[in-house]
C-alpha cells in the first residue's frame, strides 16, 4: 500500500470504469469506507449502499449498473477481494520454526525441521508432523497421531490417540478431535459404555473452527473429506462422512453414521439424524431439522426438514391461521343462530 486502482484491477482481473489513476491504501467495508479505500459489492442487498460510501472505488459484477464511482468490473467481487486482502496483508504471523523448551514430545516423535512447535505443547508416542507446520501453545496430539505438511494447530486443540490429519489443515483453538462417540448400550437399568475403538481421518485442505468437536468412530472411520469448511462450535458425530468442499455453518451437528455428499451447504444450527444421506450439492436452511435422507441437488428447510418453498408456504399459511380461526368461530356462532330460527 499504497496502489493505483490500475494496479490493483490487473491483480484480479477487474475492468476499470472511472479513474484508474486513484491511490488506494486499505481494503474497507461499504458501510465504513472513506477516502482511499477500496471496497466491494457482490450481495444485491449492499447496494444501496453504493450512494452513501465514501469508497475511493469498489468491486462489482461486470453486469452491474453504471454508477457516479469508480468501478473495477470482475467475474466475482467477494473472491477478488478475498485475494487482495491475502496479498496486501497476508496470513497472521507464523510461529518461528523450532521446538520451545516447555513442550513435552515423546522420544520416537518424528518431527520436521522447520516444523513449529510451540510452549506446552504435549506429542505424544509415535506421531509424526509434516514441514512447515505449526502446533501453537497448549496443543495436544494423542499416541500415533500423524499430522501432514503446512498444517496450522491453534492454541489448546486436542488430537487423540491415532488420528490422521492431512496437509493445510487450519484447526482453530479449543477443538478437539477423536474423542469418544457417544456410544452406550442400555441394559439392567443403566448404560454401558461402547468401546470406541475407530479413527477421525481429515483429508487435505480442510478448515475447523474453533470449539468445534469431531467424535473417533466406534469402529472403522469418522472422514472429513478434502477441502470441506466446518464453523465453530459444531458437533460430528462417530462414523459421520462429511463430503468434499462441503461447508456447515456455526452450531450445526450431524449425528452418527451419517453421510454428507460432497458441495453441501448446511446453515446454522441446523441438525442432522443418524444413519441418512444428504446428496451431493444439497443446501439445509438454519435451524432446520432433517430427519430423512435429502436427495442431491435439493434446498430444504424447516421442521422436518422439506423442500424449501413448501416450507415457505407452510410457515405463511400458519401466520394466517389466527385469523382463519376467527373466521371459522364467527361462521360457527352465525349457523348456530340460523339452526336455532328453524
Amino acid at each position: 500500500m499504497p496502489y493505483t486502482v490500475k494496479e490493483i484491477a490487473q491483480w484480479v482481473d477487474a475492468v476499470v470504469e472511472g479513474d484508474d489513476g486513484l491511490t488506494i491504501d486499505r481494503l474497507a467495508k461499504i458501510e465504513e469506507a472513506g477516502p482511499g479505500a477500496l471496497t466491494f459489492i457482490s450481495n444485491p442487498r449492499y447496494e444501496k449502499h453504493l450512494a452513501t460510501t465514501a469508497a475511493s472505488a469498489v468491486l462489482v459484477p461486470k453486469d452491474f449498473p453504471a454508477a457516479n464511482k469508480t468501478l473495477l468490473r470482475c467475474a466475482d467481487p467477494y473472491f477478488a477481494f478475498m485475494t487482495l486482502m491475502q496479498k496486501l496483508y497476508g496470513a497472521a504471523p507464523a510461529l518461528p520454526a523450532g521446538v520451545h523448551p516447555s513442550a513435552v514430545i515423546a522420544q520416537d516423535a518424528v518431527i520436521a525441521a522447520d516444523a513449529a512447535i510451540g510452549p506446552l505443547v504435549v506429542i505424544g508416542r509415535g506421531c509424526r508432523i509434516g514441514r512447515a507446520t505449526q502446533l501453537h501453545p497448549g496443543v495436544v496430539l494423542g499416541d500415533g497421531v500423524q499430522v501432514g505438511e503446512h498444517c496450522v494447530l491453534y492454541a489448546n486443540v486436542s488430537v487423540r490417540e491415532n488420528c490422521r490429519i492431512g496437509h493445510r489443515v487450519i484447526i482453530h483453538c479449543g477443538a478437539v478431535v477423536g474423542s469418544d462417540g457417544f456410544g452406550f448400550a442400555f441394559r439392567d437399568g443403566r448404560y454401558h459404555k461402547i468401546p470406541q475403538l475407530g479413527v477421525v481421518v481429515i483429508e487435505d485442505d480442510v478448515e475447523i473452527g474453533a470449539n468445534t468437536t469431531i467424535d473417533r468412530a466406534t469402529l472403522g472411520e469418522t472422514v472429513i473429506r478434502a477441502g470441506a469448511k466446518l464453523d465453530n462450535l459444531i458437533q460430528i458425530a462417530h462414523n459421520v462422512e462429511i463430503g468434499s468442499h462441503t461447508a456447515l455453518a456455526a452450531q450445526s451437528g450431524i449425528s452418527g453414521s451419517t453421510r454428507v455428499g460432497r458441495h453441501v451447504r448446511i446453515g446454522g444450527q441446523a441438525g442432522a439424524v443418524g444413519h441418512i444421506e444428504i446428496g451431493d450439492r444439497a443446501a439445509v436452511g438454519a435451524q432446520a431439522g432433517v430427519t430423512k435422507s435429502v436427495p442431491q441437488d435439493v434446498f430444504v428447510s424447516g421442521y422436518p426438514a422439506r423442500e424449501h418453498m413448501s416450507a415457505k408456504r407452510e410457515e405463511a399459511s400458519l401466520s394466517k391461521l389466527p385469523e382463519l380461526l376467527k373466521r371459522v368461530k364467527r361462521l360457527e356462532e352465525t349457523l348456530a343462530k340460523l339452526q336455532t330460527k328453524s
